[in-house]
């Protein structure tokens, strides 16, 4: 029998039975009546969702995103008490080096998919045999393939340190790591708890700004960072309804995402702005933005749906904030290792290069600002966002 630190190949094979239940139950769906305004300011529009149900029940095929991630190397292992799913894809260029990915919500691995060849096989993309990366794409406990938690403290601080565990399992010595969303906050965590091997990270949305984004700005904000505060402040005010649902009461709304796959979709799609009109634009208009397709999308809600994982990735953002509340007075740890930082002009916030100095002070940094991409920067524009890897990663090397 194996034991606890064995790493064992993995395959999705889902049931023939759990599809047609999953079509069953599209199909069952309850619409509510019209939004009584032209914009999203009242939740997912009614065209948007309607079109994704129509696409999901009467277009959509599973199986095609089941070959896709089989065609891929597959693992599990057990790290504190958790199977942990992961993909490991080596890049065949010598000298290569190890990367840990972490998604977000409503993320999972597929939105990082596009990335494995970019980054894997940079010759193959424009790019040269020595920017090559071996690619560790792990699933957040709670979140795809990975096991759910089944006690409380797995939040930021714990993931990163089983990423540690894994790197070194792996035979990793010497590894950057990468994350935005809820990933720049495990990779954030990863920084900071001075781990064997890490010599550097790279996030695409700042983790220190979700705290307290005036600290960062100078007195009076630059031009650059009243826009970012302005941004932050729009985005409070109208966006976070996901997040304060998900950081306080996330059992309670897991009971929709687990009964209806329409709940869950709905709830998935409304994030950021941009990112939803992307989303809605790729099913309603049929215009995807870059790799932002339908067929994308709906990999990913489904991936949601058949592991039952809605209501436990939701519980993530209820154990940051418990990760917050225990460090409450505390000052972080710093960072001592090369941060990098690429500026998406569609995130949430543009985020100015003055506050991720400000957030990692006293360390190298690599700051770009690139002209296209948003939240979901890896799905949306992977090339463009593997080449930023190699640019920031590069002097590590």
């Amino acid at each position: 029998m194996a034991d606890d630190s064995s790493i064992r190949p993995f395959r999705v094979n889902v049931s023939d039975e759990d599809l047609a239940e999953l079509d069953r139950r599209i199909a069952a769906t309850r619409l509510p009546s019209n939004e009584l305004v032209a914009d999203r300011s009242q939740g997912v529009q009614l065209a948007t969702i309607q079109e994704l149900a129509r696409y999901w029940e009467s277009e959509y095929d599973w199986r095609r995103c089941e070959a896709r991630l089989n065609a891929l190397p597959q693992f599990t292992t057990e790290i504190d008490g958790l199977n942990i799913h992961f993909i490991h894809a080596k890049s065949r260029h010598e000298n290569a080096l190890p990367l840990i990915m972490t998604h977000g919500w409503p993320g999972s691995v597929i939105e990082l998919l596009e990335t494995v060849g970019p980054l894997t096989d940079p010759t193959a993309y424009g790019g040269r045999a020595e920017d090559a990366f071996h690619l560790v794409l792990p699933s957040i406990p709670g979140y795809g393939f990975s096991d759910e938690p089944t006690e409380l403290g797995w939040g930021p601080i714990r993931i990163g340190q089983a990423w540690a565990e894994l790197m070194r399992r792996l035979g990793y010595s010497r590894y950057v790591a990468q994350g935005g969303d809820v990933g720049s906050q495990v990779t954030d965590a990863m920084g900071r708890l001075a781990l064997d091997g890490l010599i550097g990270i790279h996030t695409n949305l700042l983790t220190p700004a979700l705290g307290d984004a005036d600290a960062l700005s100078a007195s009076p904000p630059t031009k650059e960072e009243r826009a970012a505060l302005d941004q932050l402040d729009a985005f409070h005010a109208t966006g976070t309804g996901y997040f304060v649902e998900q950081a306080t009461r996330p059992q309670t709304i897991g009971y929709a995402l687990l009964d209806s796959p329409i709940a869950l979709a709905a709830w998935m799609i409304d994030h950021d702005t941009d990112a939803y009109e992307k989303i809605a634009r790729a099913f309603v208009d049929k215009e995807p933005s870059g790799n932002l397709t339908r067929e994308h999308i709906v990999d990913n809600i489904t991936l949601y749906w058949l592991t039952g994982t809605g209501a436990s990735a939701a519980r993530s953002y209820w154990e940051e904030g418990q990760e917050g509340v225990r460090a409450a007075g505390q000052a972080p740890p710093p960072v001592s290792i090369p941060v990098a930082f690429t500026s998406f002009p569609g995130e949430i916030w543009r985020t100015p290069r003055s506050w991720v100095e400000r957030a990692y002070p006293n360390v190298p940094i690599y700051f770009n600002e690139v002209n296209k991409g948003g939240h979901f920067a890896a799905w949306e524009e992977p090339e463009l966002f593997a080449d930023e890897l190699r640019s920031a990663f590069r002097p590590l090397r």
